[in-house]
């Protein structure tokens, strides 16, 4: 991680604003003010916000104070999500725009405040958490199968036009991660997050959930020069699952 202790970064993660869809906690400013406590244990200059991808103006002025502080944003790791289950003729509205709204909406409202920042910098990387549901379709998650597809579009647009710019941009595509939002799922399922996980995985390793620190480590690679050459990709952390 030393490689990034100057690097600045702007990394939009759970949306924080209560909802009665999907149903689940979402991330706190507790959890989000510990780990900035923590980076800064660490000798890194940290900036936390609480702030909601569907909120354009509180995205604007987050960006800014992130490049005022710094002068420049190197990497955007667009990791902000909800998820739910439903048939897809049993939707309501509501819970469909607010699953494009978040999931796919948002990367682009945050992205489009911060590709100005790259372009005139002339460098950048944004990674934008996609997910195995964007390769495929699923069960019960069109909609977050539909934002997801989306993201990979956004990723593969986005290569294209700011490759000029020497900013890459890549779609990173796990399968089911080992995170509260499981938890949640499971609750609204009436089943534990093992049962879950046995349902829905299928993956070829013995493992029904990855890790976080597996898809962190897969994000630091990513954004790093070590990964200089992969844009407008999809990269696949799923533990073999879409091999079948």
């Amino acid at each position: 991680m030393k490689e990034y202790t100057s690097r600045p970064s702007t990394w939009p993660g759970r949306s924080n604003t209560p909802l009665e869809y999907p149903g689940y906690p979402m991330g706190s400013w507790a959890e989000l003010d510990s780990l900035a406590a923590k980076c800064r244990a660490l000798g890194v200059n940290c900036l936390a916000f609480v702030a909601d991808v569907r909120d354009d103006p509180v995205v604007t002025a987050a960006v800014q104070s992130t490049a005022d502080r710094f002068g420049r944003i190197d990497i955007l790791f667009n990791n902000a999500g909800i998820c739910g289950y439903g048939l897809a003729h049993e939707l309501t509205d509501d819970a469909w725009n607010t699953m494009l709204d978040i999931n796919l909406t948002g990367p682009w409202r945050v992205g489009r405040r911060v590709i100005p920042h790259m372009i005139a910098a002339r460098r950048g990387v944004i990674i934008n958490n996609s997910s195995v549901a964007g390769l495929r379709g699923m069960a019960r998650l069109s909609h977050y199968a539909a934002s997801k597809w989306g993201l990979v579009g956004l990723t593969k647009s986005w290569a294209i036009e700011l490759a000029a710019h020497n900013i890459r941009v890549i779609a990173l595509c796990p399968t089911g991660v080992n995170t509260p939002m499981n938890d949640g799922l499971a609750l609204l399922e009436g089943q534990t997050p093992r049962q879950i996980a046995e349902r829905s995985a299928g993956n070829l390793l013995s493992m029904p959930w990855i890790e976080p620190d597996d898809v962190a480590a897969a994000v630091v690679f990513l954004a790093s020069s070590h990964a200089r050459s992969i844009t407008g990709s999809t990269f696949l952390l799923d533990a073999g699952l879409l091999s079948r």
